[in-house]
């Protein structure tokens, strides 16, 4: 076993471009919540799992100045399903505010600083239990911030494929596009499978 004090290198792009695809949720595990109703049925299935994973988008803004009121979803995930939040309807916002805010479940991400900061301008409060996956990363010698790519590159030997076309979309539209809905899912998802996989193996990764 590696020293605690061991430096691990992130894979490079070109490294991981040689891996094979990580499995990705199909749309059939994908829920659209877009109702109060629907949230509901959502936070009842999700307060009985001990993690999430967790995301947000937010519609990219191009003018300089321009501020974004995003996040426009928030994406919460376990390893059975993932649930896409439309926080335009306000019953759905009202949900996700509750979920973040559920004590004794760990909402865990990478890069969530960001989120962090437009959840309580946007929802008025502040995330309970949220983990940034970076932050286990570097603890365990990691010396970048790894992001979802690397850490399932790490921890799967397997390539995360994102769309840049998906990453760039109106995330404000009141219809998503199935793409949409994959991509925004599935980063989510990820994280879920990344944090399960840490928790496998506290000890040092570099088996």
């Amino acid at each position: 076993m590696a020293a605690m004090h061991t430096r691990h290198a992130t894979p490079d792009k070109d490294a991981i471009a040689l891996l094979p695809p990580f499995e990705r949720l199909g749309p059939d595990r994908i829920q659209l919540v877009c109702s109060g109703a629907v949230a509901l049925q959502a936070q009842a299935r999700l307060v009985q799992s001990r993690a999430w994973g967790f995301d947000t988008e937010s519609k990219p803004t191009f003018k300089v100045g321009e501020v974004s009121d995003g996040p426009h979803i928030l994406q919460l995930a376990t390893a059975e399903c993932a649930w896409v939040f439309q926080l335009h309807d306000p019953e759905c916002r009202a949900v996700a505010a509750a979920l973040l805010a559920h004590p004794g479940i760990v909402k865990a991400g990478f890069g969530l600083g960001d989120d962090r900061k437009r959840i309580i301008h946007k929802l008025g409060m502040d995330p309970a239990d949220m983990l940034e996956l970076n932050t286990v990363f570097r603890e365990r010698g990691y010396r970048k911030d790894m992001g979802v790519k690397g850490a399932v590159a790490v921890l799967f030997k397997q390539r995360f494929i994102k769309s840049k076309k998906a990453a760039t979309s109106n995330w404000a539209n009141e219809r998503l596009t199935e793409a949409q809905l994959i991509y925004a899912a599935n980063d989510a998802y990820a994280a879920f499978r990344v944090w399960e996989a840490l928790n496998a193996s506290p000890a040092s990764m570099n088996h």
